[in-house]
């Protein structure tokens, strides 16, 4: 099963109703370019103030799942015929979340995954003030172009997310990122290493720009890319550009690859008990 897929770019600014429309504009072009998959970057609705912001006012940029970000690109996704993986601040009843909600190409919502890593570096990383751990666990979803998983910046750090979206069957992996300092060459080579070690195509997107706080600035160093499955890259978009780069891939192929390498025919999930505990001791029970 051949799909292309898209991995977007942009910088954004404080006004919402204008980065929802640079990202409509991009994802036009990536599907006249023929993505059917088509990954905008993390909370591309509004400017990244988890890296350089603290206050109560924030929260207002919170929104449900039928807010004005996944309405707008509902209609979208059914207009074009095409996935849209959609991640917002999402603020349910009295707790928020960094999610992402799977639009089909029909327009309809497949379900949600909730950031489940919430990072806290002080100073410049703020996003354990505003987000709850997600609760959703990881999820893979059944769209119109092939089962995929996704999950969100910084869990793209932990082998562990990866591994359990292929184990449920996901054919290609998705991260919207925004992500900036001088980490690129780490935050490429770990998704890489992903991408090869579940033998998936992995797609990625991030930020450019520079957005400024009253607690710093961040510089997004951009560079969205998509990785085959053998963690080569087969695609990366530049360093500032607002854009997006495409790539196709054959899902049946990728699967008898996968299938010969023999991956997973030879894991040996009897000693992985270690990975269940955060000081790497098994537990004997009294």
């Amino acid at each position: 099963m051949p799909v292309t897929v898209a991995a977007m770019q942009m910088s954004c600014s404080r006004d919402v109703k204008q980065n929802i429309e640079k990202a409509v504009g991009l994802i036009r072009q990536a599907a006249e370019a023929g993505a059917q998959i088509i990954l905008p970057q993390e909370v591309f609705s509004h400017h990244e103030f988890q890296f350089m912001e603290m206050g109560p006012e924030f929260f207002a940029l919170a929104e449900g799942l039928d807010g004005p970000t996944v309405t707008r690109m509902r209609a979208l996704a059914k207009e074009l015929s095409v996935v849209l993986p959609t991640n917002i601040f999402e603020r349910a009843n009295n707790a928020y979340y960094n999610t992402i909600v799977m639009i089909d190409a029909d327009g309809e919502v497949l379900g949600i995954y909730r950031k489940s890593h919430i990072p806290l570096g002080l100073p410049g990383c703020y996003e354990k003030v505003y987000s709850n751990p997600g609760d959703t666990g990881f999820q893979v979803f059944d769209t119109a172009y092939g089962r995929i998983g996704a999950a969100i910046c910084w869990d793209q750090w932990f082998p562990e997310a990866a591994r359990i979206m292929a184990l449920k069957g996901a054919e290609i992996l998705f991260y919207p990122s925004a992500i900036g300092s001088d980490c690129h060459d780490h935050w490429e080579t770990v998704m890489r290493g992903h991408a090869a070690a579940n033998i998936v195509p992995l797609v990625c997107s991030n930020r450019v720009g520079t957005e400024k706080g009253t607690l710093g600035e961040v510089t997004y160093f951009g560079q969205a890319f998509i990785a085959g499955p053998k963690g080569d890259v087969v695609q990366r978009a530049d360093t500032g550009s607002d854009t997006f780069v495409t790539h196709a891939f054959d899902l049946d192929e990728i699967r008898e690859l996968r299938a010969h390498w023999g991956l997973f025919r030879d894991r040996r999930p009897d000693l992985y008990a270690p990975l269940l505990t955060l000081d790497g001791k098994t537990r004997v029970a009294p």
